[in-house]
């Protein structure tokens, strides 16, 4: 029977929906790896794309009736190697962890050496963490940032690779908040003859706005994902040079993924034109700006920003000088209730574990994507010390709930 206005509509499940609507767009989202996507990604991910099984790649499908389909795939492939000058792309990963792990099986085999950035210290568990596969297939070695700035020392790891000699160094960070600059990791790369992949999953939106340098031509491989900063659809990417490339698109298909999801990579193709367009610029920058403005906002509310600031779009912050019983659990859960979402997380050396933490990370792409500015980074951070300041407050809290849906009100997610 076709499909009609149905006579029994699934009310329980789309009220769970308005729900997490109304969250979304009357609470200050600042978790460093979401955004808002535009109506356009949406209604791309939400097509008639999603009734397509389309293994393989375009001219190559193991499934007829992909005539559509391949122009959709080859739109998305074509629009993200120019806008970061990639030699080639692989647009089917379904996430940058998936990305990650193609990369590696493309490039290195079973108990291979790999330098990474320790989780600990700001790296991804795909970057080696023992209870990840990556941990469990190769051997990682991880190189930390330094005691006193909480930077990473190049240094470091250029020692760290003539002692191991890896087959591959990893660059990438998920709560690293300063430059990561990929020539010098190229340098020592290549002095040690090692594969150098750079993992951009936070950094994808603010490189191609020119708000980072742009490592693809210094990489072998350079994997992220669509969403966080370059404000696509959920899932993953990933770009090589040309002669990796076969060994990448065998990785992905059929070495780690079955058939692509064609609506997401519609919906990536969407967001890949979007950031070609000269306003995307101006957006990676005022995130940029919009961080190191709430960076110094709380650092005057006595918060410890970890490595003194912020250079990206995030930022970690000790929340042991603000309050030294305070944990980072503690700060997100009574944050939740006054309508602002943050994470918790480790500090580099954290004395508590990570499921308690003694920081929380604090991101500005989607509030910039509102349309907010300087001024509304300081009003942020006195919202986020009032709280933590007077958390077993509940008239505070209320308060402050309503005061941050009255600023959202002012700068919708959504028209």
């Amino acid at each position: 029977m076709p499909f009609s206005s149905e006579s029994n509509p699934d009310t329980e499940l789309f009220d769970l929906i308005d729900a997490e609507w109304q969250r979304q767009v009357t609470g200050l989202q600042l978790i460093a790896s979401e955004n808002f996507t535009s109506p356009a990604v949406m209604r791309a991910v939400g097509s008639v794309l999603t009734n397509k099984y389309s293994e393989g790649y375009p001219g190559k499908r193991y499934y007829g009736g992909n005539a559509v389909i391949d122009c959709v795939e080859s739109l998305a492939i074509e629009r993200v190697t120019r806008l970061f000058g990639a030699d080639h792309a692989n647009v089917q990963p379904h996430s940058g962890a998936n990305a990650n792990m193609c990369a590696y099986q493309a490039l290195l085999d079973i108990g291979d050496t790999v330098l990474g950035l320790s989780l600990d210290h700001g790296g991804h568990l795909t970057h080696g963490s023992p209870v990840n596969a990556s941990g469990k297939l190769y051997h990682f070695v991880p190189y930390k940032v330094t005691p006193g700035d909480e930077r990473i020392d190049m240094d470091q790891v250029r020692d760290l690779a003539l002692e191991h000699r890896p087959k591959m160094i990893v660059a990438g960070t998920t709560s690293y908040p300063r430059r990561l600059d990929p020539e010098p990791f190229k340098a020592i790369a290549d002095e040690v003859g090692a594969y150098f992949l750079f993992d951009a999953a936070h950094l994808a939106g603010l490189i191609a706005g020119g708000a980072h340098p742009n490592p693809v031509p210094f990489a072998d491989v350079v994997t992220f994902t669509t969403h966080k900063t370059l404000r696509g659809p959920r899932g993953g990417c990933i770009l090589s040079k040309a002669e990796h490339a076969a060994a990448i698109d065998k990785a992905v298909f059929p070495g780690w993924q079955g058939g692509p999801l064609e609506h997401v990579i519609a919906g990536k193709a969407v967001a890949f034109h979007e950031a070609l367009q000269p306003s995307f610029s101006e957006y990676a920058r005022q995130i940029v700006t919009n961080a190191s403005a709430l960076a110094a906002a709380l650092a005057s509310e006595g918060f410890r920003l970890v490595s003194g600031g912020t250079d990206s779009h995030l930022m970690v912050v000790d929340l042991r000088p603000f309050d030294a019983e305070l944990t980072g659990k503690q700060a997100q859960a009574v944050l939740d209730q006054a309508g602002i979402t943050l994470n918790k997380n480790t500090i580099p050396d954290d004395p508590r574990s990570p499921f308690v933490t003694s920081g929380v990370r604090i991101g500005t792409p989607s509030v910039t994507t509102q349309g907010m500015k300087e001024p509304e980074m300081a009003m942020i951070a006195a919202l986020i010390a009032r709280v933590l300041r007077h958390r077993a407050d509940a008239t505070t809290l209320a308060t402050v709930r309503s005061e941050v849906a009255a600023l959202c009100s002012k700068f919708p997610a959504y028209s």
